[in-house]
């Protein structure tokens, strides 16, 4: 499967509450988009989910990458994602539908 951040961005940032609507981002210096910082581990994440339940792929999403992210408390509370400032969590339905379309396309 071939999917690169191009891809993801085009699909994502249009509608990210974080941008001007035209997919350019606007989180403020310092700030990294978390689709972004963890665009190979988020694919892996998603591909390695057997079946379709969304709960499988949160689950994935929880133990892959968010117990990375440097929001996340070492008790796995992350305000961000809390106080729904997480773009990957907010789009994380969106997220997975790029990454299964780029998978049946490389069919």
């Amino acid at each position: 499967m071939i999917l690169n951040w191009n891809a993801m961005q085009n699909r994502i940032c249009p509608k990210c509450i974080d941008g001007n609507r035209k997919g350019d981002c606007l989180l403020s210096a310092g700030e990294i988009c978390p689709l972004k910082e963890s665009f190979s581990e988020i694919i892996t994440t998603v591909q390695s989910v057997e079946g379709n339940r969304y709960e499988d792929y949160v689950a994935a999403l929880r133990a892959n990458v968010c117990s990375a992210c440097r929001h996340q408390e070492a008790n796995g509370v992350c305000l961000k994602r809390n106080h729904l400032e997480c773009a990957l969590d907010r789009y994380f339905p969106l997220v997975i539908d790029v990454i299964d379309a780029a998978r049946a396309m490389a069919v």
